[in-house]
């Protein structure tokens, strides 16, 4: 087992976001986190990458405490988060956003990621002189996950990748997110875009309020008629 969650709560203040999280992910697994809004889905991976406080429970990283280790030591061991919104350095160029994502890799390292990072995404190589800030959106998102990969990720945290999307450049980004799956990379993935998480996902998990309400394997969550009415629109 990767990564296991017991117990984990969270609060605003004094307002609980995660209310005693039991979850697990194991290598290799894309395993996808569906929810409404305010459920608290981002909540639970800026816990995971250490900068959402935590008040009770546990979260282990191949059988190793980190409930309370630093960002820094979490990205060490390989936890690299996608954030909701992209977040990219605007003023930056794109090949600098990337070079900072390998900023604990030496320049061979570097230079090996950046590769198979242009060879991904294309489009990223042949703008990679332009500022961050004028790609489009869909490209700002490749950025951002070519940014993540570039540190090697053991667990890539994705954080509503297809946020703000036009539907062709969601059917890219999943696609994308299949490409990362067949090539064996450990996926945690939050997206509103149920039915895509679902129908990518090896399992699944559905939180509300805080709490974790069902799990299982992606398809048959996809048709689960709790699932249909709250989150498919069926």
């Amino acid at each position: 087992m990767l990564l296991q969650i017991e117990a984990l709560a969270s609060c605003y203040g004094r307002i609980p976001a995660l209310k005693g999280i039991d979850l697990h992910i194991g290598a290799g697994e894309l395993v996808a986190l569906v929810g409404a809004n305010g459920a608290g889905k981002t909540t639970l991976l800026r816990a995971l990458s250490g900068v959402q406080p935590v008040s009770a429970g546990h979260v282990r990283f191949e059988g190793v405490d980190i409930t309370h280790a630093p960002p820094e030591r979490r990205v060490r061991l390989g936890i690299v988060q996608v954030p909701e919104g992209r977040q990219v350095f605007g003023p930056l160029s794109v090949e600098d956003n990337l070079r900072l994502g390998a900023y604990l890799r030496g320049r061979a390292q570097a230079e090996e990621s950046i590769e198979r990072v242009y060879a991904m995404f294309p489009v990223l190589k042949s703008k990679r002189r332009e500022a961050a800030g004028t790609l489009s959106g869909g490209q700002q998102q490749m950025l951002a996950i070519g940014r993540a990969l570039m540190a090697a990720p053991r667990l890539l945290l994705l954080d509503e990748p297809s946020m703000g999307l036009a539907p062709r450049l969601v059917e890219d980004i999943f696609g994308c997110v299949r490409s990362l799956k067949q090539a064996s990379t450990t996926i945690f993935l939050v997206d509103q875009n149920a039915r895509a998480a679902l129908a990518v996902a090896d399992r699944a998990y559905v939180l509300e309020t805080g709490r974790v309400v069902l799990e299982g394997a992606g398809a048959d969550l996809l048709e689960n008629d709790q699932v249909k009415e709250a989150y498919l629109g069926l």
